[in-house]
């Protein structure tokens, strides 16, 4: 992500440690504005994270409108588009967050929590 220096951070781990030596799993979620669908994308990617990756993610929300550049940089045709960075590889889901077993299948959760 180029332009990092112009998104919004939003490191959802409260263990009082510094988001880089907790977070395995970098999450970008693109939004537009506040409007319903965003909040939606919003609160189910939160909870997602929570229930799944506690102290193990960062995510970061992108307000397109307010950094329009990051969405261009980003490659980023519709929203809401959440992107994977890190653990490799590089997945982008575009869309309707609130499928949240097809979301948990495209981050590989599903396999990890079989295997735990």
């Amino acid at each position: 992500m180029n332009a990092r220096k112009s998104t919004i951070k939003k490191p959802l781990s409260k263990k009082g440690k510094s988001p880089k030596k907790t977070a395995q799993w970098d999450l970008y979620l693109f939004v537009a504005g506040m409007s319903p669908r965003s909040q939606d994308a919003i609160a189910n990617i939160r909870q997602l994270c929570q229930a799944h990756l506690l102290g193990r993610y960062r995510l970061e929300v992108i307000d397109i409108y307010q950094h329009p550049l990051s969405a261009s940089v980003n490659q980023i045709l519709a929203v809401p588009t959440l992107i994977k960075k890190l653990p490799p590889p590089l997945r982008k889901f575009v869309g309707d967050m609130t499928k949240t077993e097809k979301i948990l299948a495209g981050l590989d959760l599903r396999i990890q929590e079989k295997k735990e």
